[in-house]
């Protein structure tokens, strides 16, 4: 069960999410290179979409994890963002993924929630779906939410 996601102050971080889920406002650099694209974005929560194809495979034919991990990371970056004042930024200690079915050319969803945040941690998780629903992959990462001096230049 999910606490209550306290709302900054301060909502450029959230704002800048929206005009991206909008179209208003570019996607980061990694977003264009794999390809993922953010459809939503709010307070603790965001959903990142991925089509799937062959550019995105491994030796073995089906994506790439490292890919998959890329788009769930993403998603989850995202909510914690989502929840950030405007002088704070955050760096992941950990990810952790486990795999449950392959998947070859097709449309998946990353939906993560923010489960905890603290003043300087935060504990998210993602699941990843494909577009029957049935699910992919199960994400958690935990980060430091960094602020003032640790902030600059991030």
């Amino acid at each position: 069960m999910t606490e209550a996601v306290r709302a900054p102050k301060t909502t450029q971080h959230l704002q800048r999410l929206r005009r991206m889920v909008r179209g208003e406002a570019p996607p980061p650099p990694i977003a264009v290179l794999v390809g993922f694209r953010l459809i939503e974005a709010d307070l603790g929560r965001a959903v990142v979409e991925l089509d799937a194809s062959t550019r995105h495979a491994n030796p073995m034919g089906t994506l790439h994890g490292g890919v998959l991990c890329d788009v769930a990371d993403a998603a989850m970056g995202c909510a914690l963002a989502s929840t950030l004042e405007d002088d704070e930024t955050f760096t992941s200690l950990d990810l952790t993924v486990k795999f449950f079915k392959p998947i070859w050319n097709a449309r998946i969803k990353a939906v993560a929630r923010l489960m905890r945040r603290t003043r300087t941690l935060a504990f998210l998780e993602c699941e990843v779906a494909d577009e029957s629903g049935s699910l992919v992959a199960k994400l958690f990462s935990s980060c430091m939410v960094l602020r003032g001096q640790e902030a600059k230049g991030r």
